[in-house]
C-alpha cells in the first residue's frame, strides 16, 4: 500500500474535523457497526495529525469506523479521561499511546472488561492492552540516535537528553538504551544532569534549551525525543547563534523540521513513518476483531513480515527511518 501524504488523504476521506482541543478526526463511515477511537499523547502537533491520517487510511481499508484524538497537553490524567469517555461509548477498539503505563492500567482493565479489545503503541509493558505495536526496535533506536549524536560531538563533552513526559515509556526505553550507549563507547561524554520533560511541546523544549544553556554553559549536545524536542531546542540554538557548539539530535517530522536540518541546528534525526503506525494499529485491531491469530513471523496486511512476541503479546515492524540534510527533501516531498 502506498501510504498518502496528508494533503492527499484529506482530499480522498473528506476534512478531518478538531473536536475541541481533543483533535478528533475521523475516517470511515458513521454507519459502520465496529468503531475504534485511538488516543495518542498529545492533539495537534503535526507527528498526531500523521498518525491520525494513517488512522483514517486503516479505517477505510477495514472497515471499521476509526479516529484518533489526544490531550491538549501530555498529561496522563488528561489521558486517562479520554479512556473513560471512550468506555462510555461502548466502541469495538481503543487504541492507546500511554503517557503514563502505571496510570493507564486500570482505565484499560475496565476496557477489557466491558469487551473491549485494546491495542497500544510504545506501550510494551502496558498492562490491560492485547497487543502493542512498534515500528522500529527501540534499544536500537535509542543507541543510533547515541551514535549520531557522538560523531556531531567529535565523542567528547557533556550533553543532555529530553523526553516528552518523565513517564512516556518508549522515550525512556529510548533515552536509557542511548545513555547505556554512551557509557559503553564514548568515555569521553558525559550526560550533564537528569534527562528533561517536554519533548512533546515546542515552546517547553525551547524554554528548557535556553535554561540548560545557562545552567550548563559546557553543553556539547542535545538528544531531544519527542517529535517537537528537536524543533524547540534547534530554534533557542539558532536564537544563541550556537549551532557550532552545541548539537542537536532526536526525533522529528522532516517537513517541521527541514529548515533546521539544512541549517545545520538539528545534526539528524530518527523516526518512523507516523501515518504507518496509525495504519497499523487499526491493522491489528481488524485481526483482534476477526479472530485472527497472530503468530510469529506474520504478514500483516500491507505493511510486511511482523516480529511477533506471543507471549509479552508484541508485534514490531522494521520501519526506523534516517532523516539528514541529504534525504530531508526527498522525504518531505513524498509526504512526511
Amino acid at each position: 500500500m502506498a501510504f498518502m501524504n496528508r494533503r492527499h488523504v484529506l482530499a480522498a476521506v473528506g476534512a478531518t474535523a478538531m473536536a475541541g482541543t481533543l483533535g478528533l478526526r475521523a475516517s470511515a463511515s458513521a454507519a459502520e457497526a465496529r468503531r475504534m477511537v485511538v488516543i495518542h499523547k498529545i492533539a495537534g502537533i503535526p507527528w498526531v495529525n500523521m498518525m491520525a491520517d494513517g488512522v483514517a487510511q486503516g479505517g477505510q481499508k477495514f472497515g471499521i469506523t476509526a479516529s484518533l484524538i489526544g490531550p491538549a497537553t501530555p498529561d496522563p490524567a488528561q489521558q486517562v479521561k479520554l479512556i473513560e469517555d471512550v468506555i462510555a461509548q461502548k466502541v469495538d477498539v481503543i487504541g492507546l499511546v500511554p503517557l503514563d503505563e502505571k496510570v493507564c492500567a486500570p482505565s484499560l482493565k475496565r476496557a477489557q472488561a466491558a469487551g473491549i479489545k485494546v491495542v497500544t503503541l510504545e506501550g510494551p509493558n502496558q498492562d490491560g492492552r492485547d497487543w502493542n505495536v512498534d515500528l522500529v526496535n527501540s534499544k536500537t533506536f535509542g543507541e543510533i540516535q547515541m551514535q549520531r549524536l557522538a560523531a556531531a560531538m567529535g565523542e567528547k563533552g557533556r550533553y543532555v537528553v529530553y523526553v516528552g513526559t518523565l513517564t512516556t515509556p518508549l522515550h525512556n526505553v529510548w533515552a536509557d538504551a542511548a545513555i547505556a550507549y554512551q557509557k559503553a563507547h564514548y568515555p569521553n561524554m558525559t550526560l550533564a544532569t537528569d534527562r528533561f520533560p517536554g519533548g512533546d511541546e515546542v515552546d517547553v523544549s525551547q524554554r528548557t534549551t535556553l535554561d540548560v544553556v545557562k545552567a550548563y554553559p559546557d553543553v556539547a549536545g542535545i538528544l531531544a525525543e519527542g517529535s517537537n524536542g528537536p524543533i524547540g531546542a534547534g530554534n533557542a540554538i539558532k536564537q544563541l547563534h550556537m549551532e557550532k557548539k552545541i548539537a542537536v539530535v532526536g526525533t522529528c517530522v522532516p517537513s517541521q523540521a527541514q529548515a533546521l536540518l539544512k541549517g545545520k541546528i538539528i545534526r539528524e534525526c530518527t523516526l518512523w513513518n507516523p501515518t504507518v503506525s496509525g495504519y497499523a494499529m487499526v491493522a491489528v485491531a481488524k485481526l483482534l476483531l476477526d479472530g485472527t491469530p497472530i503468530v510469529a513471523d506474520m504478514e500483516i496486511a500491507d505493511l510486511g513480515k511482523a516480529s511477533v512476541d506471543p507471549a509479552n503479546k508484541a508485534i514490531q515492524f522494521d520501519k526506523m527511518l534516517e532523516i539528514t540534510t541529504d534525504n530531508v527533501d526527498s522525504l518531505v516531498a513524498a509526504g512526511l
